[in-house]
């Protein structure tokens, strides 16, 4: 079995967007990380994505708040980061705090500046099948992993474990725009692992940690894991049991090292494109 890492695939997106930069006179392109709380996870992401811009050659700055910070003083705050003309991109952290209205937060974000695809706009072009705005960062590093790889798409059956609007339902769209023949699973699928096996490329973002073994996949299958969990000896793991697959499977990505690797390049190379698309129009 063929180790699908996301080290290389990152480092090809790092060489599109330093070739972009040359376009860029001025300050470098500037994202906004927005956090509420301190989950771990959160944390982890936060570093992880501010080392990444740094290592592009971008700008990045976080903004965070306290976890019991209200509705309103929240909603305040986000519009200033919204307004602030000097960000060219926001990146904000989910799930907010229950006393925060996400949806509201949705709605309120530029999306010129939505870099992860949760505005109502940019989640419409997704499902529509348009090349203009912005899709979530980790569904779209998915698609980058396949193609880097020369995984053909066009055709394949490929199953999708999880309709999370995170992943499981704009990395669909995102695979049928790819002309892939799309099966979308989830806890009441009937026969999930029946189901699982006849794909061709399976792709798991259910969020539970090493659901997926050898009996859900089938004969030379792709396995591309985009869970991120912990197990119980307290180690990062994905959502499949990777070590079960060599005998099956045909490639596979790792955790940590597959998928997540690529989410930040992507996250920069957006960060690039908003900056294009905001700078030129103020010309």
């Amino acid at each position: 079995m063929i180790t699908l890492k996301g080290a290389a695939v990152s480092a090809k997106i790092r060489e599109e967007v330093t070739e972009a930069l040359h376009e860029f006179p001025g300050a470098a392109p500037k994202l906004a990380i927005v956090r509420v709380g301190e989950r771990p996870d959160d944390m982890a992401y936060e570093r992880g994505a501010l080392k990444k811009m740094e290592n592009f050659g971008l700008q990045a700055e976080s903004f965070s708040f306290p976890g019991d910070i209200s509705d309103e003083a929240f909603q305040a705050e986000f519009k200033k980061i919204n307004d602030n003309p000097d960000i060219d991109g926001i990146l904000l952290l989910r799930p907010l705090p229950e006393q925060i209205n996400e949806r509201d937060i949705e709605h309120m974000i530029s999306s010129e500046k939505d870099l992860d695809g949760i505005s109502p706009e940019n989640i419409a072009r997704v499902f529509a099948g348009e090349n203009e705005g912005f899709a979530p960062c980790t569904a779209e590093a998915v698609i980058e992993v396949l193609k880097a790889n020369d995984i053909s798409l066009s055709g394949k059956r490929v199953a999708v474990i999880g309709r999370s609007m995170v992943v499981g339902r704009p990395l669909s769209m995102l695979l049928l725009k790819e002309n892939a023949t799309v099966t979308i699973c989830h806890t009441r699928t009937r026969e999930l692992e029946k189901t699982c096996k006849d794909a061709e490329i399976l792709i798991a973002a259910a969020g539970k940690a090493k659901m997926i073994d050898s009996s859900y996949v089938g004969a030379d299958a792709v396995v591309i894991d985009v869970g991120i969990n912990v197990d119980q000896d307290g180690n990062l793991c994905g959502d499949v049991d990777f070590e079960s697959l060599n005998s099956i499977a045909s490639m596979a990505t790792p955790v940590p090292g597959g998928v997540g690797a690529v989410t930040t390049a992507v996250l920069a190379k957006h960060l690039v494109t908003a900056a294009k698309k905001r700078r030129g129009s103020r010309k």
